[in-house]
């Protein structure tokens, strides 16, 4: 049986948990401010880097990716930081509209990939 490692574990979540080869990243938000879809997809997907480095894995390892946009009018804007940052290893991924936590979120991503 395997263990399970989490990474930055606090008494709400972890940032990620690890098991079986697999990591699982929390939602990541933006919290640096920007207020454009563009600036916010960009720190989100930043921190998905600096997650999955940390877990042994990197974006070409995504298995599923789910995208929640606050406005679907956004999408666009979301596509284009997308696509220059998976370049040529899109993974699966599945993109919805919902009301965020914070009302200056428009984004949230959650990854699962492999280590």
């Amino acid at each position: 049986m395997s263990d399970i490692k989490r990474l930055h574990p606090a008494a709400r979540l972890s940032e990620a948990s690890i098991h079986a080869g697999t990591v699982y990243l929390a939602g990541q938000v933006p919290v640096g401010g920007g207020t454009t879809i563009e600036a916010q997809a960009t720190e989100v997907l930043a921190s998905i880097d600096q997650l999955l480095a940390e877990a042994g894995s990197s974006k070409s390892r995504i298995l599923m990716a789910q995208i929640y946009l606050a406005d679907m009018a956004d999408f666009a804007g979301l596509n284009t930081v997308w696509d220059q940052w998976v370049a040529s290893s899109a993974p699966s991924r599945a993109t919805v509209q919902a009301k965020l936590a914070k009302p200056e979120w428009k984004i949230e991503i959650v990854v699962t990939a492999a280590v």
